[in-house]
């Protein structure tokens, strides 16, 4: 009977033992906290060190998230500048004090970047200069590519989308968006007929 009760004591501590290390895994900044606990009796507030302050602090600190989508209006091929849209559809930027603001484009055959916001010559530039890069057909006027079910400007479309990209994130600091004096927010649109657009927008951060 003795070794029987020494069995079942040992298993009920081992027992305990894995359980505080699967709090302690799961909640670090808890188990901190209570033990630390003490310290609050020998140290007023405003004289706690400062790893409790910052770690009661830290815990305070909520991420917040949002998302919404929206649409742009139907455009043509070519480079848009849209940080204005952005703003306006997106009010909801001013409240965080620190953040970060990604904007997707749901489709395929146009893109999201960050350039030029005075000099609209840019933009123009920019499009001819993909046009090149990627042009619709050879100099002869042959077929280049074998997807063409949506005319002569469906491929390059898609090519220069994966050349430009689907995405940008910009920084949000007290409340505004964190771009450098000469940058603003694109819309490159490949295709020549006038499409609409989707866009999902994603904030992370501290709100004010």
């Amino acid at each position: 009977m003795p070794p029987a009760l020494t069995t079942g004591t040992t298993n009920n501590a081992t027992t305990l033992v894995l359980f505080f290390l699967l709090l302690l895994a799961l909640f670090p900044s808890a188990f901190h906290l209570l033990w630390t606990l003490p310290t609050r009796f020998f140290y007023p507030s405003h004289h706690q060190p400062k790893s409790i302050r910052s770690l009661e602090s830290d815990l305070r600190t909520t991420i917040m998230w949002f998302q919404k989508q929206f649409t742009l209006p139907p455009r043509p091929r070519g480079s848009y500048l849209i940080t204005d849209t952005v703003l306006k559809e997106l009010p909801e930027i001013k409240s965080y004090k620190v953040g970060l603001l990604n904007l997707f484009v749901q489709h395929t055959s146009c893109a999201l970047s960050l350039n030029e916001n005075w000099d609209e010559d840019v933009r123009a530039d920019m499009s001819d200069a993909l046009d090149r890069i990627v042009p619709e057909a050879g100099p002869n006027g042959e077929a280049l590519y074998r997807h063409d079910a949506e005319g002569p400007d469906d491929l390059p479309a898609h090519v220069k989308s994966a050349l430009i990209g689907a995405s940008v994130t910009i920084p949000i600091k007290d409340g505004k968006l964190a771009t450098g004096t000469w940058q603003g927010i694109w819309y490159l649109e490949f295709r020549t007929m006038k499409h609409q657009r989707k866009i999902v927008a994603t904030i992370q951060g501290e709100k004010a």
